[in-house]
Order: C-alpha cells, then sequence, then structure tokens
C-alpha cells in the first residue's frame, strides 16, 4: 500500500509489515498480540484477530536521522488490523507517557492518520475521576494532538478496513500503564452497535461525561493542514519542538481541547 507520508514507507496489509526505500529507514516491524491488551478489554475473554496492531518505531528518512537525534525527536508508523474484538473495534490498550528524563515531564505526541479513519480517546487522568474525556476522531490526512500527562489510547474507527497512522514523539518515550490497568481500561470503552463505534462507560470511574469531535487543524502549533507532518518537520526542524520540550508551549496545554 502506497502511504502518503512525505517519505518512502509502504505497508503490506498481509503481512502487517513496513516496507522502506532506498532513501528511507526504519526497525524490523513488531507485532502485539490480542493477549497482550486483554487486560484492558471490557470482555478480557473475547475474541478477534490474533495480530492486533504492528509498529515501527524510529522511521524516516536516511538524511535525517542524525538531526532527530540530535533534536531527540521520533516518528513511528503503525498498523491497526480491521475487525473485532468480542464487542469492541482493535485498539490499543491504552496509557499515559511517562516522565522523560530528557525534559522531566510527560510528552505529547502527535498522531497523522494515514489510512482508514481513528478515534484518538484521550482523558485528563488516570485516577478514579478522569477529569475532562474526548474521542476525537480523525479520517486519512487529519492530525491529533494529545497533550502531556494525558491518558489516552487508539482505536480502529472502522471495523472494515486498517487503519494506520504516524505520529511524532520523544526519543527516550516510556509507558505508564498503572492507571489505566487498575481501572480495568480508560473511562470509556467503544463498543461496536449495529456497524457503528459507540461509547459506553466503564464503571470504574466517576461519572465526568465524553466529548465526541472532529478534528481540528492545531494552526496554535504551528501546523498547516493537508501537509504531512513529516513534511511539516523537514520545513521547519523546530517545528515540533514542543514534542520533546512540552513546557515551551505551555500556555497551549492550559484548558486544552483537541
Amino acid at each position: 500500500m502506497e502511504l502518503h507520508t512525505g517519505f518512502d514507507l509502504q505497508a503490506d496489509l498481509d503481512t502487517l509489515d513496513f516496507r522502506y526505500g532506498t532513501e528511507a529507514f526504519g526497525p524490523v516491524t513488531e507485532k502485539r498480540k490480542l493477549d497482550d491488551i486483554r487486560g484492558s478489554l471490557s470482555n478480557p475473554e473475547a475474541e478477534g484477530p490474533e495480530i492486533v496492531y504492528s509498529v515501527a518505531m524510529d522511521v524516516g528518512k536516511l538524511k535525517d536521522k542524525d538531526d532527530l537525534i540530535k533534536r531527540n525527536l521520533l516518528f513511528g508508523a503503525m498498523i491497526f488490523e480491521k475487525g473485532i474484538i468480542g464487542e469492541e473495534p482493535v485498539r490499543s490498550q491504552g496509557h499515559v507517557h511517562a516522565v522523560s528524563e530528557s525534559c522531566h515531564a510527560s510528552t505529547c505526541e502527535v498522531y497523522e492518520i494515514w489510512n482508514g479513519a481513528a478515534y484518538i480517546y484521550m482523558q485528563e487522568h488516570d485516577a478514579d475521576d478522569p477529569g475532562r474525556c474526548f474521542a476525537v476522531y480523525a479520517k486519512a490526512g487529519e492530525v491529533v494532538i494529545v497533550p502531556p500527562g494525558w491518558a489516552h489510547c487508539t482505536i480502529n474507527a472502522n471495523i472494515n478496513e486498517p487503519m494506520l497512522f504516524g505520529a511524532w514523539c520523544v526519543r527516550d518515550y516510556g509507558f505508564d500503564y498503572e492507571g489505566i490497568r487498575a481501572h480495568n481500561g480508560v473511562a470509556y470503552f467503544p463498543k461496536v452497535r449495529n456497524g457503528r463505534i459507540e461509547f459506553v462507560k466503564n464503571g470504574r470511574y466517576s461519572d465526568s461525561g465524553l466529548e465526541i469531535v472532529s478534528a481540528g487543524g492545531y494552526q496554535e502549533f504551528g501546523l498547516e493542514k493537508g501537509v504531512p507532518i513529516y513534511t511539516q518537520y523537514e520545513k521547519n526542524k523546530d517545528l515540533f519542538r514542543f514534542v520533546t520540550d512540552p513546557a515551551c508551549a505551555g500556555e497551549l496545554w492550559e484548558g486544552y481541547r483537541p
């Protein structure tokens, strides 16, 4: 599958592997199995695809590799399988970004959907009171930013086709699963009802309400709509500094809405 990523990256949907052109770099694609995410499902015994998603962390153009390392910036690529897991669409289990040693803070993530459609679900906290909760619907070519410290998960919004995306994150990333696992998942479970996705409250959290919104343009972060986020990095190497140093965008995180 040809992808509009800004560099020579292709996907084999039969094997859920990424392929790299001669001027690109990337690792062997890692696979995540259904058994890896059972603890975050509304029904941990549910059946579904054996491989739910695959990931290639640290991809890009060879000419940019040294600069990406210098900036502590990393680009990842993922394939989410089509289908359902019991009543749920294919999704990740959810986590909070751990505090990175490089900036002494939890960091944000910038998603770009390449194929299909996604819900990027996010909640302010992974405690009993999840705070504000959003499910952001994004189609191919659209971008979603998850702010620092928020719990989040990624959901394939169309059960009939794979969903592929790329994301900017800090190079010394880490995941904190403790709060999400203590609540057996995020505050709202996506459920497939009559071919559509609905969100059902997880009773292990207090009731805070969920807003379902569409992806925005993020002009306040300097992003250009319709331009691959990798290409935007090439045009302005400092553009995604807020990913590796979230404090530099401090005012934008206050009262943040996706």
